[in-house]
């Protein structure tokens, strides 16, 4: 199943090379498109505002932040987050003062993925937050594993600081992770509970979601931070993914 790409993202930047580069690696995660420059980007928020802009601080004509600033100037526009691309130096000489609606400075030279990753996060939560403008009923959102995955899920509850109730469910197989301003403090699935019943929930690749907003945790059985959990999921992954190599290797590789 593609997934859905409700957010939609404007990508700024006057090297065209640069902006070939960061459409690709952004096109799987959100619906982007570009502008040339800041003039070509002014024209194109005011007719069609996007969810997020992705821009380069130093541009000919409209640089970026002046960009930023005619956006704030404008009630329709005002509340677009934005994510910096800049030189060290003009991060902290330029643009750190900036603080309301920039979600990310991200410094140059950069590499794709990280960049990409960074992006993906504040894409997260801002898809999130459309599936909440949608519930059905109030405080609950619900969606497919397939559309955001329950890594994409606890990220972007943990940047937004959620406190809920996140249940997964595929076949007759349920699982519930519970969250207290964005850290995941209790789980179960099946019959393993706490951090084991994480690290095999981050393993469902499809599956049903449900988001409950008035319901938040009743115990602790997780100590590390949802980040950790995290971190420690993928680590669990990876190492099962080299096992499982290592024995299919034919026996003169071994």
């Amino acid at each position: 199943m593609t997934p859905i790409k409700d957010v939609k993202v404007l990508v700024v930047d006057d090297n065209a090379l640069v902006l070939d580069l960061l459409m690709k690696g952004l096109a799987s995660h959100c619906d982007a498109r570009s502008a040339a420059d800041g003039a070509d980007a002014l024209l194109r928020i005011v007719d069609e505002p996007p969810d997020l802009v992705i821009c380069d601080y130093r541009m000919p004509g409209l640089d970026g932040r002046q960009l930023y600033e005619k956006l704030r100037g404008r009630q329709q526009t005002k509340q677009i987050p934005f994510i910096f691309l800049a030189s060290r130096s003009d991060i902290e000489e330029k643009l750190r003062p900036i603080v309301e609606g920039v979600e990310e400075f991200i410094p140059k030279p950069f590499f794709l993925k990280d960049l990409v990753r960074r992006a993906k996060k504040v894409i997260d939560r801002l898809q999130l937050e459309k599936l909440q403008n949608r519930a059905v009923r109030p405080g609950v959102i619900q969606g497919r594993l397939e559309e955001m995955s329950i890594l994409d899920l606890m990220q972007s509850l943990e940047m937004g600081q959620k406190s809920c109730r996140l249940t997964i469910r595929r076949s007759d197989e349920k699982g519930e992770l519970f969250f207290s301003s964005g850290q995941c403090t209790d789980a179960n699935l099946g019959a393993l509970e706490g951090e084991s019943a994480v690290y095999e929930a981050v393993r469902w690749p499809d599956g049903e979601f449900e988001i409950d907003f008035n319901t938040g945790p009743t115990r602790s059985t997780i100590s590390r931070t949802t980040t950790g959990l995290l971190m420690e999921a993928l680590r669990l992954i990876d190492e099962q993914q080299r096992d499982g190599a290592e024995e299919n290797a034919p026996a003169a590789e071994k």
